[in-house]
């Protein structure tokens, strides 16, 4: 490995190790997601659980299970612990 390499991460790792953390889902309309990552495959499909959803900043919903088709994904962060 190059040097300054070693602690790189591609996005698939990123994405592997965030399985069954706290995330947030924008998507491409603005409204967010916020809950538990329970699984995403290779198109960005994305299924959620204890989800909130969030339009201009305010909670509208609460849903046990969410699945989010990800054509609709703009990006997927990790919720920063306190």
């Amino acid at each position: 490995m190059a040097e300054g390499q070693s602690g790189a991460k591609t996005p698939a790792d990123f994405l592997k190790s965030i399985k069954g953390k706290a995330v947030i889902v924008k998507l491409n309309s603005g409204v967010d997601y916020r809950g538990v990552l329970a699984c995403l495959d290779g198109y960005m499909n994305i299924a959620m659980e204890q989800t909130e959803e969030y339009v201009n900043g305010q909670l509208k919903n609460k849903y046990g299970d969410c699945f989010i088709r990800g054509n609709n994904v703009l990006y997927i962060s990790t919720v920063r612990q306190a």
